[in-house]
This record gives C-alpha cells, sequence and structure tokens, in this order.
C-alpha cells in the first residue's frame, strides 16, 4: 500500500469511528428510554399472563381432588402440566421486574447527568422535574412487588409438594387425604394473584403518565 492510498484509509476509519462515535451519543438516550418504556410493557405483559395461568393450575389442582373425578392420571398429568407451566411464567415476571428496575436506574441515572448539561434554565428546570417524577412513579413498581418473590415461591412449593405426594399415592384414599391441603392451597393462589394487583395499578400509573393525553 502506498503512502497516498495508506492515507486515505486512515482518514477514512477515523471519519466512520467519529460518525459512529457522534450517532451513538445522539441515539443513547433515546435507546435508554425505549428500553425503560419496553421493560414496562414486559412486565404488564408478563404479570396478565402469570394471572391466568394462576387460574388455570387452581382449576386444574380442584379437578383432581373433585369427588368422584373418572380418570385420575389424566387429571393429574394436567395439573402437572400447569404446574410447569406456572413455574416458566412465575420466572418471567421475576426476571422482568429485575430487568425494568436495572434499567430504570440505568435510564434515570443518565438523565439525571444530562440534565445538568442544559444551559438554558427553564428546559433544565422542565428536565429535572419531568425526571423526577417519573422517577417516582417507576419506583412504585419494584416497591409494590418487594414481596412477591418469597410468596411466589413458597406457593409453588407447595403446589410441587401436592404434585409429589400424589405421583406417589395417585389413589382415591390418597386424593382423599390430601384434599384438605390442596383444598388450602388453591385458596392461597387466590391471595397470590390479589398480590400482584398493587403492581399492575402501578404500571397502570405509570402509563398513563407516559401516554395519556391532557385533557
Amino acid at each position: 500500500m502506498n503512502f497516498r492510498n495508506y492515507s486515505l484509509a486512515i482518514y477514512t476509519t477515523c471519519l466512520l469511528g467519529t460518525a459512529s462515535f457522534l450517532g451513538g451519543c445522539a441515539t443513547t438516550g433515546m435507546d435508554r428510554s425505549v428500553k425503560a418504556s419496553t421493560s414496562i410493557q414486559d412486565v404488564d405483559n408478563e404479570i396478565r399472563k402469570f394471572i391466568v395461568q394462576i387460574d388455570a393450575t387452581a382449576v386444574s389442582l380442584d379437578s383432581v381432588v373433585k369427588a368422584g373425578e373418572p380418570d385420575l392420571k389424566k387429571s393429574f398429568n394436567n395439573y402437572s402440566d400447569h404446574l410447569s407451566k406456572l413455574d416458566n411464567e412465575g420466572n418471567r415476571v421475576l426476571k422482568r421486574l429485575d430487568e425494568m428496575k436495572s434499567h430504570s436506574a440505568e435510564y434515570f441515572g443518565e438523565w439525571e447527568k444530562q440534565g445538568d448539561a442544559f444551559t438554558n434554565p427553564e428546559i433544565r428546570e422542565l428536565s429535572e422535574d419531568r425526571r423526577s417524577k417519573l422517577a417516582e412513579i417507576y419506583a412504585q413498581v419494584p416497591k409494590a412487588g418487594a414481596g412477591i418473590k418469597g410468596t411466589y415461591h413458597n406457593y409453588l412449593t407447595n403446589l410441587r409438594e401436592i404434585q409429589k405426594y400424589l405421583s406417589n399415592d395417585l389413589t382415591p384414599k390418597g386424593i382423599e387425604s390430601i384434599t384438605p391441603v390442596a383444598n388450602k392451597t388453591v385458596q392461597e393462589l387466590d391471595l397470590l394473584k390479589n398480590s400482584l394487583q398493587p403492581v399492575i395499578s402501578a404500571l397502570d400509573e405509570i402509563k398513563a403518565e407516559l401516554y395519556s393525553k391532557k385533557k
């Protein structure tokens, strides 16, 4: 490579690198905003699917212990399938809550840093007021969901132990003996479902703040 071509290659590399750097700076704030907004929708979607699965699991367990159930094996297998789906949905909810917390921290942390760079005092004040308000609303989600993980794992343990018990004694007498525990667990699933409502309410408040137009 001669000197002229070598210089041109160096110049082109530097030019592209500078463009990439500037492009990254220009879109970083928007990317963080989109990521935080997507996290909200992901959490909302997963929680609503989780609630549907809680109900389906409760119904399947209730069917197993229902008096006179003609096909115990079929009912038990159906319960086992729904329990597996509940486990998957619950883990997704916990994962989404963690992601939302980390994305929000990154989003508002960088927003605070960049807000200090505004030279116009009105825009700087507007940015800080908006950031503080949204950060306060976003913080309600992890606060509302603080006890969900422990509650969920406790109920999941009970459901798995019922499954294990039935797998060893799937007989009319075995079902009769576990029925009081199973009925209590079905009722507790309603408590688990109710514990998710504060998170849904917090998410609804965020969506209202972001997307609802003032009248």
